[in-house]
């Protein structure tokens, strides 16, 4: 299935580079093979087209409420430090609301649904993990072949078993 969440529901900056989307026509392992080593090349060619768009200077936000000092200033600056510190333990309160964003990860589309509260914690976090999804397909794939086929199955679509298993 011609599917990528880069190409369909581009975030960050993916509308600004082009790249194929790899698909197989078996469905076998060796077709999901050769789709990984096309996606793998695919990959190679967006960081290419990044760097030559890359602007020169400095890339971070500069907003003190959200973002640390600079790691020079917290060598000199007790204050730099304490803010350092304020901001990796404690975080900073975000707006009360509900937000569920997804990426196209090698496995598949991983999604994060997060609610807030209003504080720096979050009030409810769920993550929608490729893994999972992906091993759902497993008994399809499965059906008509042999015990020892299956390691080599269960290898092609790449699952970890903690993101199974949670």
């Amino acid at each position: 299935m011609k599917w990528d969440l880069r190409s369909s529901n581009p975030y960050t900056s993916y509308d600004h580079f082009s790249f194929d989307i790899p698909t197989g026509t078996h469905g076998d392992v060796y077709d999901r093979y050769l789709v990984r080593l096309e996606e793998m090349r695919q990959s190679t060619e967006i960081i290419r087209q990044a760097l030559e768009k890359l602007p020169t200077g400095p890339v971070n936000a500069t907003n003190p409420k959200v973002v640390p000092p600079p790691k020079e200033r917290v060598f000199e600056s007790i204050e730099a430090l304490i803010h350092q510190f304020h901001i990796m333990v404690e975080g900073f309160d975000v707006p009360s609301g509900e937000v569920y964003v997804s990426v196209e990860s090698p496995r598949g589309e991983l999604g994060f649904y997060i609610k807030s509260d209003g504080t720096s914690k979050p009030f409810r976090l769920k993550i929608r993990t490729p893994s999972f999804v992906n091993l759902q397909s497993l008994s399809t794939m499965a059906e008509g072949r042999m015990v020892a086929d299956m390691v080599a199955v269960i290898g092609s679509i790449d699952i970890v078993l903690g993101e199974v298993d949670r």
